[in-house]
């Protein structure tokens, strides 16, 4: 059958990024315990399409990643996917976007009830010639309390769920795993989110976040000072946001660099 695709264009355009978006499929995630997580993925993947040829093969996309279901994948996998990718359609570059729900397990700090709290997680790779440009992606939902609030009133203090929104490139070499990455950033909030609380762990958790009140400027920095401590992380980029409870919008704060811009300022 003719490859209608393949036939020459003479526009004279070449597209940075062309393949299939919104593709849903099931995929396993590598822990760090050493076993793997099953979650439903949401893919983009795609490739550089030359000015000379009118089409890609968007089947072939879904082939290649449909096979990878079944694979625990890391970090480390996505070159070997994009690898496959360019050598399927003969394309210098490659990239790929996969978005899903991660869970880990969250103990009480009280009575140690046991329950899984769920993080947006992204791994983003571009394979270009032999170099990968991998990020890995989380957002973790936290407890922030206002120290203004705390300052100026009598008794009682107004807080807020919240998110530290962070992307990461790190070392080739290296391993960054998701639980790490979270438990890291977690840590840098008035206190963290739970998903299962008795009456005793509701008022660890109340004092906690009353005992540790934080801006969210105070938390982009912390978790910039916790980043720049990595010494296998290139760059982040950062956001901080506090869904305000007594406003009705957010506060925010970013922040984004490269090692090179932190170690010159420090």
């Amino acid at each position: 059958m003719k490859d209608v695709a393949m036939t020459p264009d003479k526009r004279g355009v070449s597209i940075q990024r062309v393949g299939v978006k919104e593709l849903h499929l099931p995929l396993l995630i590598k822990q760090k315990d050493g076993g793997f997580q099953s979650v439903l993925a949401n893919i983009t993947v795609g490739v550089e399409l030359p000015k000379d040829y009118r089409g890609t093969h968007m089947s072939r996309l879904v082939e290649i990643v449909f096979k990878w279901s079944q694979k625990p994948l890391s970090g480390h996998d996505i070159k070997l996917i994009l690898e496959q990718v360019r050598e399927r359609l003969n394309a210098t570059r490659a990239n790929i976007t996969v978005r899903f729900k991660y869970f880990m397990e969250k103990q009480a700090p009280v009575s140690g009830s046991v329950s899984a709290l769920d993080y947006d997680c992204e791994f983003t790779g571009t394979l270009s010639d032999s170099n990968l440009d991998f990020i890995l992606g989380v957002e973790v939902p936290i407890t922030a309390l206002c120290p203004c609030s705390k300052e100026i009133s009598d008794y009682g203090a107004h807080n807020q769920r919240g998110v530290i929104r962070a992307r990461i490139r790190y070392q080739g070499n290296a391993y960054y795993w998701i639980e790490d990455l979270v438990t890291e950033l977690e840590s840098t909030a008035s206190c963290g989110i739970y998903p299962l609380l008795k009456r005793s762990d509701e008022k660890f958790v109340t004092e906690r976040a009353y005992q540790t009140p934080k801006f969210v400027e105070d938390i982009l920095r912390d978790a910039v000072l916790v980043l720049r401590g990595s010494n296998d992380i290139l760059w982040y980029e950062l956001e901080t946001e506090t869904f305000e409870s007594i406003h009705n919008h957010s506060a925010y704060a970013y922040q984004c660099e490269w090692r090179k811009d932190w170690e010159a300022e420090e």
